[in-house]
């Protein structure tokens, strides 16, 4: 065994709903996936292609632990998500096959600190502290792929008892398997990635104590506090 300098650091993971528990390798996000939001944040949805930013694998929240509210910031909001879980990698990877290439779904919220992604926008900077930061990814139990339709289902986050975000899958400007295979035009995928894939129309600020429930219909839902 090689020696290492500084001890390694433990593998993130994320509970499945088989009991074992699925490693994270990395985590990527697509933008403004959903026309409605794209128009909110004040951009064509028509004359997008994909793009995608990086969350770090150890960003991930799980088992419906609480959230600290990040410093830097007073905007702190909220996007619910279908999270895509690869099982077996690839690169250059066809829409045809793009769905086999998926172990599992999930529901997931992308944290956001506006305020410093709108300051990043402004100056032409990357979004990596307005995206990226520490527990940004609250995710819940990973179910297995078969029999979930990822194009269909309603999904929703509710604050506090009030519904804030509400759409649909099929809402999706690009589906599940068109993101794959655009991803993987750009980087290899390999098991143990996860896929955030946008949000619906609805994003808003949290405030400390509040609680958070993101639910898509058919995959499951993620719950957490933010404190």
């Amino acid at each position: 065994m090689t020696d290492l300098v500084i001890p390694a650091p433990s593998l993130p993971t994320v509970p499945t709903t088989t009991g074992a528990r699925f490693p994270v390798r990395r985590v990527f996000c697509v933008g403004r996936n959903y026309a409605a939001h794209a128009r909110e944040m004040g951009h064509d949805p028509d004359r997008e292609p994909p793009f995608f930013f990086t969350k770090p694998a150890d960003a991930v929240v799980v088992d419906d632990v609480d959230t600290p509210y990040p410093p830097q910031t007073t905007q702190l909001e909220h996007e619910v998500e279908l999270v895509v879980a690869i099982g077996t990698g690839g690169a250059d990877i066809g829409v045809d096959d793009a769905l086999a290439h998926v172990w599992g779904y999930a529901v997931g919220i992308d944290l956001t600190r506006r305020d410093l992604q709108a300051e990043a926008k402004r100056l032409g900077r990357p979004w990596d502290t307005a995206k990226g930061f520490d527990a940004s990814a609250p995710i819940g139990a990973i179910a297995p792929a078969q029999g979930i339709d990822p194009g269909a289902g309603s999904i929703e986050l509710v604050v506090d008892g009030e519904r804030r975000q509400v759409g649909d899958l099929a809402d999706q400007i690009w589906s599940v398997a068109e993101t794959i295979a655009a991803l993987s035009r750009s980087v290899a995928l390999a098991p143990g990635d996860l896929l955030m894939t946008g949000t619906p129309e609805g994003v808003g600020v949290l405030e400390p104590g509040q609680q958070v429930v993101g639910t898509i219909a058919g995959v499951g839902t993620v719950r957490t506090r933010i404190v």
